[in-house]
């Protein structure tokens, strides 16, 4: 199998659209040969891990699902640094593979969950871990939760794992208590050393003579004469050996212990015999005289430069402690918030996945319902316009005027659910926005003013030109509606180029977009209405006036086509609505002129039409009959591969994509091709089974056609196929 069929395939299984947006695992996910490993294809996943794994990468918190049975590992960009040396192998794979060294440890955990228990927190777990470059182990530490995530039958998808990795901090804790200890046993030391003969020496000093004498190990300890010290010498000797910062300080507690009288006590730096400066204490008493005058001070010199200097580092030990306290305080404050941002963000997605499920099954079988009703009336009132019945016309021209609006209805809920079946082709956006601006003129009012600026050299897009044209009007009548009183609407066209940084903000992959953004000059919205606008069914008008689905619809189609929308607004001054769309790097070809005749198109060309919908089935025939086209009928994949597989003559396959009978329309188109490589094929679809019909990725010979659709549009897609 050739590269290109190989990357069609992954695309083909869903991947693509599940990983879309920013990140390196996510890019990995995307060309990951799923159907090798134990989970599978992802568009056979369960709608629960499906929703999960759509999550996961927009937390900044550590996540990993243990998916299935073999709790095989789907994980985000921050899990990727718990793994280290073992990503990006570990993806998709068995957890007894890729934690193999600690399996022992984690699956009776997980089991445990796994079978009904109550969800699990580990506070600063040790593990013993091999995910070191070229080999080898190392100790870590985690607080980690896990959980069972289910579907709504409660079967296990898989066990959610948040993981903070609190290996540094552990590490810290260890090393401050090891220099508590540390100084502690210190500062026994030096009580020990003082009490052995710390002692310097010590001095009486006659104030009134100002006769200061001290003993010989003074004298020594600090170069003096003991003899002279013996005697008796002035103060002033002694203050030339005090560090030139402290005398001031020696002076004024002096000074204060001759006023007051009694004990004294003081620690300052002096110079000793070997030129060096040294801490020490002088503890004394000055005795005054019956009258109050200062007499005598005697003391006693203390060495205190060890204990200064264990006090030093038992205070710098407490300053430390008390940052990393006030550090940590911090810290599992913003992971607590982080945690419970990411529990929120999960709840979300499971909801909107389960209102997409809904949404996306009733457009399903209202959309079949729509073709049969739309189809029968335009065939009828073709039959009546032929026999010249008058007055029926005005009730079909109104029921089918009443299926076209239902079938936009059911659009715009495809769109939201990212659901809807996309025609993506090149596009020159500049060329369909200025092809649009008379029908947003007349669509807006004579009140509102629109103006286009499309930048030069705009880069072409790969969109489905029909739900962009659809967007647009959307915006543009949300923007009306914020100026009552009317205004100015400006569209305007601009080439992007975002780095990792511009990128990460619009929750996009780096590289290159075209920008469509709708400005108007209306009332702006609030901070706390723009999270909500692209909610489904969410809206500010009046009950009856919007049903809140064109800003999701909007969104959602511009997110399937892999790109983002964002929104800036002032009270007072306007919005602006952004569409960022990737660019598209081949050429855009030329307008074709559409032929609405439906008559005589055929040559005998011979169309194998396979549906479910026995009504949808006549109808289709019927308009392909009349067209000259010769007909065969299938009303499952197998009876339709069966004629497909005999010599019968066909030139183009007709099927729906969601089949009964154990084969959809994807997998009748793949089994045709090998008897039939050059079989034109043509998908129908009421529901969006993007993953069977390729994403917007078909081959070519492949065309897709969204139910309902007209008589005109069914005959002229089938005359372009077959040329």
């Amino acid at each position: 199998m050739g590269s290109e069929s190989v990357s069609s395939s992954r695309l083909a299984n869903g991947a693509a659209e599940l990983f879309a947006g920013p990140g390196e695992v996510r890019a990995l996910a995307r060309d990951l040969d799923w159907a090798a490993t134990p989970l599978g294809t992802p568009d056979t996943w369960s709608p629960a891990l499906r929703s999960a794994a759509l999550w996961i990468f927009d937390t900044p918190v550590p996540v990993c699902l243990w998916s299935g049975p073999e709790y095989a590992l789907v994980y985000n960009d921050a899990y990727r640094r718990i793994l280290a040396a073992k990503h990006p192998t570990s993806l998709g794979q068995p957890g007894s593979v890729a934690w193999a060294e600690i399996w022992e440890q984690l699956k009776p955990q997980f089991d445990q969950v796994r079978d009904g228990g109550a969800p699990s927190y580990f506070e600063d777990a040790p593990f013993v871990m091999a995910r070191l470059e070229g080999g080898g182990t190392e100790n870590a530490w985690f607080s980690y939760s896990l959980s069972a995530l289910r579907d709504e039958d409660e079967t296990f998808a898989a066990v959610l794992n948040i993981s903070p990795e609190t290996t540094a901090r552990v590490l810290a804790d260890a090393a401050l208590k090891q220099s508590q200890a540390a100084a502690r046993v210190d500062a026994q030391r030096v009580q020990l050393a003082l009490a052995a003969g710390a002692i310097v020496g010590t001095w009486f000093w006659d104030i009134p003579a100002d006769q200061f004498t001290a003993d010989e190990p003074f004298a020594r300890a600090f170069g003096l004469d003991p003899v002279r010290c013996r005697e008796g010498i002035p103060l002033a000797d002694i203050f030339a050996t005090v560090h030139p910062d402290d005398q001031a300080g020696l002076a004024g507690a002096i000074e204060a212990a001759t006023v007051r009288g009694g004990p004294y006590s003081h620690q300052y730096r002096v110079r000793r015999a070997d030129e060096r400066y040294y801490w020490i204490e002088a503890n004394g008493r000055v005795d005054h005289g019956p009258t109050g005058e200062p007499l005598s001070f005697p003391g006693v010199l203390i060495d205190v430069e060890e204990r200064r200097a264990v006090e030093a580092d038992r205070d710098r030990a407490t300053a430390e402690l008390r940052t990393l306290n006030e550090t940590l305080e911090q810290r599992v404050a913003e992971r607590t918030a982080e945690l419970m941002l990411a529990e929120e963000a999960l709840r979300q997605a499971q909801k909107m996945e389960a209102v997409g499920q809904l949404t996306g099954g009733i457009a399903h079988d209202f959309n079949n319902l729509l073709m049969g009703i739309g189809g029968s009336l335009e065939m009828l009132e073709r039959r009546l316009a032929k026999q010249g019945v008058d007055g029926v016309e005005r009730y079909l021209h109104g029921a089918q005027s009443s299926t076209r609006r239902a079938a936009s209805l059911t659009q715009r809920l495809l769109a939201f659910s990212r659901r809807q079946t996309l025609d993506p082709k090149p596009t020159d956006i500049n060329r369909l926005i200025y092809g649009l601006e008379d029908l947003l003129r007349r669509t807006v009012g004579p009140s509102v003013e629109v103006e286009v600026v499309g930048q030069g050299g705009l880069w072409p897009a790969r969109i489905d030109a029909a739900q962009l044209e659809s967007a647009l009007i959307n915006l543009a009548i949300n923007a009306r509606d914020a100026m009552p009183g009317g205004g100015r609407i400006t569209i305007e066209t601009g080439n992007k180029w975002f780095d990792d940084r511009g990128a990460r903000e619009r929750e996009l992959s780096p590289g290159q977009y075209l920008s469509i953004c709708v400005t108007d000059t209306g009332t702006g919205i609030e901070k706390e209405v723009v999270d909500k606008i692209f909610d489904p069914f969410f809206t500010t008008k009046p009950i009856g006036e919007g049903t809140g689905l064109g800003l999701s619809m909007v969104h959602g189609f511009v997110r399937q086509s892999g790109g983002q929308v964002r929104v800036y607004s002032e009270i007072g001054q306007g919005t602006t609505m952004c569409l960022y769309l990737p660019r598209y790097l081949g050429d855009v070809p030329a307008e074709e002129s559409e032929d609405a005749a439906t008559a005589d198109l055929g040559t005998g060309e011979t169309i194998l039409i396979v549906d479910d919908e026995p009504t949808v089935r006549m109808l289709m025939a019927d308009i392909l009959s009349e067209a000259g086209f010769n007909i065969l009928e299938a009303q499952d994949g197998p009876s339709g591969l069966r004629l497909l597989e005999s010599n019968a003559r066909i030139d183009l396959l007709i099927t729906d994509v969601g089949l009964p009978g154990g084969m959809n329309g994807r997998q009748v188109a793949d089994a045709a091709r090998s008897s039939r490589p050059d079989l034109k094929i043509l998908f129908v679809t009421g529901f969006a089974e993007n993953a069977a019909v390729g994403n917007g990725h078909l081959p070519p010979g492949m065309e897709v056609l969204t139910k309902p659709f007209q008589v005109v549009e069914l005959a002229n897609k089938v005359s372009e196929i077959l040329g």
